[in-house]
């Protein structure tokens, strides 16, 4: 059974006496453990269904299943646990708190989940400072973001989505800001948890080297995809 199962997917929306269609009949199964890199313009569509699969919007025709179960008949605080549990996001912006240290930033995710699950999860503040290490920033622990560069900053945002043992990374243009030695270091990182922990990644890149290197690649077009063949 695989861990996501798109079925036609499709979302359209209507501006100005016009229908855009920003994903058209995306159909895709993913497997645990995978590493899928999604190529493409600006405007191909390719945000909006990392969007759809973590549950931030819902698509205008088609299924998602997640596990088997179809996430599309979750209510709003179902899609809210599917992503706070399950899914690790990583946005084209930082978005950190300023007023919260680099530490305190990853540790948020921590805020929406129950007692219970913080408890089996362990010291919050002890993984957080691992996984800033583990991110080039062992010495920017308590700095705050306007003490960070941008390619820190980034570094943080991508640390920070690992806080909650997600199933499911979603990386849209998570290198995006970074200088080229950042990039390569980071990818190591996603190739690294994928490898040890487990984890699914679903990465939107413009960078065609860094897409060839996931397990399987595909390209979108207005909206469509098709899968690229390995080299």
């Amino acid at each position: 059974m695989a861990l996501l199962v798109l079925d036609n997917i499709a979302k359209v929306y209507e501006a100005v006496g016009e229908t855009i269609r920003a994903v058209g009949g995306v159909s895709l199964a993913v497997e645990k453990g995978e590493f899928i890199s999604i190529v493409g313009h600006s405007g191909s569509g390719k945000t909006t269904l990392l969007s759809i699969i973590g549950g931030l919007c819902r698509p205008t025709s088609g299924s998602i299943l997640y596990n088997d179960s179809d996430i599309g008949a979750l209510d709003s605080d179902g899609l809210a646990k599917y992503r706070a549990e399950r899914i690790g996001f990583m946005f084209q912006f930082a978005s950190l708190l300023p007023v919260l240290t680099a530490k305190e930033n990853l540790m948020l995710p921590l805020l929406f989940q129950g007692a219970r699950d913080r408890s089996a999860k362990g010291d919050g503040e002890q993984k957080a400072e691992e996984l800033l290490r583990r991110v080039g920033l062992a010495d920017k622990i308590n700095a705050y973001p306007a003490q960070l560069s941008g390619g820190q900053q980034r570094r943080v945002a991508i640390a920070r989505a690992f806080m909650n043992d997600p199933e499911i990374i979603l990386a849209d243009e998570p290198t995006g800001d970074l200088d080229e030695q950042t990039e390569e270091d980071m990818m190591r990182f996603f190739q690294a948890m994928n490898r040890e922990q487990g984890v699914t990644f679903i990465m939107v890149t413009h960078n065609r080297d860094l897409a060839s290197r996931a397990s399987r690649q595909f390209s979108m077009t207005h909206g469509a995809h098709e899968e690229l063949a390995r080299a």
